[in-house]
């Protein structure tokens, strides 16, 4: 008999090798499955995974990062922008270079994208123990704070002996690929076994595929989906994260050409048509347009595609009004299918669009509500001009600093953002050119995404013009990756928008009778409140010092100036402007639930508990 050929690596090593050997394939493309490894390095790791990197720097590209946070958004960013067929891994030490993870991966996981994280752990032997920066706890010996990462990780394992890898590194792979289940995955690794030496069969090093699948609809479920839209007099579809992801976008303009049905977008799903398609509406639900919100109040079929229906979709259950209102969910993950008490299509979502178009022939929503929802949007569009308009020598909106971008970009341009007053007013007023140019984090809206997720956009995508655009609160949170920009000459563009404090939770705190306190970056005065001078911060000058060139814009001029300049621009460029202090934000169309003092002492919360007890009353109960 033969014996099974070995080779003889460390725990570290060998799972280095074995990531490098990794795959998937998806309609016939191939992609490497971990593409790179961003890295900070410390006592916990730098022996182990740290040596591996070293050694096989060839076959693994090593990133080195500046906040452990940080690069898990750059290995997202990645993911998102190749629509999951590729990611990254990201490696840490023990103590606070692994809880900085945490925010990272409860990201990923909430958006349902990969990404694999390697954070060093204590020694699994205990011969030293406790070590620097451990936890220790009184009855729980195996525990540790990578174990803060289980909660917020869709496969978790601790190898504590170096041949555990082997089942579970092909678990964790599993749960990288499958559509219906990734998410951040985490193999804590003690520093002693990363150390360790095991002979290792060869075949675990062999080149894996992955494929991702399509999955096809069951025909039960497609007959009764396709009986409830011929059945339905005002359908309306809203195109979640699931289309981008399924590359599904040429499927639904397919199905929208046959029947007319028009189409709303969540923040992840905005792009699913390009903005000049007759039946694209933009935003829905509390960012929304206004007339996807009032399509969707008079929708007696709402067919979510690729959704998982947050609050601010649903407009925390205010948004669908008609009184027979019902909804057909088409998602890979039966658990978002079901939502709302909807009839189900369970399927990838471009097999799923294919199905529907081909088992809906010669059908097409009344004449008469094409007429409508065109005049809707002709009307909204008209509300965007207005909004971008501005004069040459005036200070700009932030709005008009959207619309001078606008006119700036091209097709293949991305624009980030996460956080602040930025997404509501991108939501409502972007006109996404094409699937990937809008890049909005929403799921978590975690400040200090944009700077870190532009760079793994740059990565997967070289040549395009990527943009991270931020407020001054999201730059304070995590501006720290610049300098990594600026490592790897990758030339991202850096909108840094002035507006001297939390805009979004600004205009949120007065109107739930919180009176803005808090929320500006002024000098506080002898009340308590931040109502003094403007802080004297000079944003564009820290991000000068960080590496990045930088622009600074005055008025509307400049900044188209600036903003063209940046756009062909080879290396990390900064336009920094300071926008009018005039709130030009528009209305929301929709409610958001955030509940209001019950009782108080001043007349801005109990005026705003009765604004809020009016609009409760319109929730809804999808039953």
């Amino acid at each position: 008999m033969s014996v099974a050929a070995t080779r003889r690596l460390t725990t570290a090593q060998a799972l280095v090798r074995f990531l490098a050997a990794q795959y998937t394939e998806r309609d016939g493309a191939r992609h490497r499955l971990i593409a790179g490894t961003w890295g900070i390095f410390g006592h916990g790791n730098v022996a182990g995974l740290g040596q591996a990197l070293v050694e096989y720097r060839e076959a693994m590209p090593y990133h080195q990062g500046r906040n452990e946070q940080a690069m898990v958004h750059a290995a997202v960013g990645h993911a998102r922008q190749l629509n999951r067929l590729s990611a990254q891994a990201v490696t840490t030490s023990i103590g606070p270079g692994a809880t900085n993870l945490v925010t990272g991966a409860a990201l990923a996981t909430v958006n349902r994208l990969p990404v694999l994280l390697l954070p060093g752990d204590y020694f699994a032997s205990h011969a030293a123990d406790p070590l620097l920066q451990q936890l220790e706890h009184p009855v729980e010996a195996d525990v540790s704070v990578n174990d803060a990462l289980r909660p917020v990780s869709r496969y978790f394992d601790r190898i504590t002996r170096p041949e555990a890898l082997l089942a579970s590194a092909l678990k964790a792979m599993r749960v990288l690929t499958d559509p219906a289940e990734t998410g951040a995955v985490t193999l804590a690794l003690p520093q002693d076994v990363q150390a360790e030496a095991y002979d290792w069969p060869e075949e675990f090093f062999a080149d894996r595929i992955w494929r991702v699948r399509r999955p096809a609809p069951d025909p039960a479920e497609l007959a009764e989906a396709v009986q409830a839209i011929r059945s339905a007099a005002r359908p309306l579809i809203v195109a979640g994260g699931g289309v981008h992801h399924s590359e599904a976008e040429g499927a639904l303009r397919t199905l929208v050409d046959a029947t007319g049905i028009p189409v709303a977008s969540t923040q992840a799903g905005k792009g699913a048509l390009r903005h000049d398609h007759p039946a694209d509406l933009g935003g829905i639900g509390h960012t929304g347009t206004a007339v996807s919100d009032e399509l969707a109040r008079t929708a007696d079929l709402v067919i979510g595609v690729g959704t998982r229906y947050s609050d601010f979709t649903t407009a925390s259950g205010t948004l669908f009004q008609h009184p027979d209102v019902r909804f057909l969910n088409l998602n890979i993950t039966a658990f978002d299918a079901h939502k709302l008490a909807a009839g189900t299509l369970v399927c990838d979502a471009r097999a799923g669009l294919t199905a529907l178009a081909e088992a809906l022939p010669g059908h097409r929503v009344d004449a008469a509500y094409e007429t409508e929802y065109r005049a809707g949007k002709a009307r909204w569009e008209e509300t965007v001009e207005a909004v971008f308009r501005a004069d040459d020598g005036a200070v700009p909106t932030q709005t008009q600093v959207l619309g001078a971008l606008d006119a700036v970009v091209g097709d293949e341009d991305v624009v980030i953002n996460a956080a602040g007053s930025l997404p509501g007013d991108l939501h409502k007023l972007w006109r996404a050119r094409s699937p990937r140019q809008y890049h909005l984090e929403y799921g978590y809206s975690c400040m200090g995404y944009e700077i870190p997720a532009a760079l793994g956009v740059q990565q997967a995508a070289p040549g395009t013009p990527v943009w991270a655009l931020v407020g001054d609160g999201t730059y304070l949170m995590n501006p720290t990756e610049i300098v990594t920009a600026v490592q790897e000459n990758l030339p991202v563009k850096l909108v840094l928008v002035q507006n001297h404090g939390y805009a979004s939770i600004g205009g949120l705190s007065e109107s739930v009778g919180a009176e803005r306190f808090g929320t500006d970056y002024r000098h506080r005065v002898a009340d308590g409140s931040f109502t003094g001078a403007s802080l004297p911060v000079d944003l564009a000058a820290n991000a000068a010092s960080l590496g990045m060139d930088v622009l600074r814009a005055k008025t509307v001029r400049e900044l188209r100036e600036a903003l063209t300049t940046a756009r062909a621009a080879t290396r990390p460029t900064c336009v920094y402007v300071e926008t009018a202090p005039a709130r030009t934000a528009l209305p929301a169309e929709a409610w958001w639930d955030v509940p209001v003092a019950e009782v108080s002492g001043r007349e801005a919360a109990t005026g705003a508990r009765k604004a809020y007890e009016r609009a409760v009353a319109d929730r809804r109960h999808h039953l």
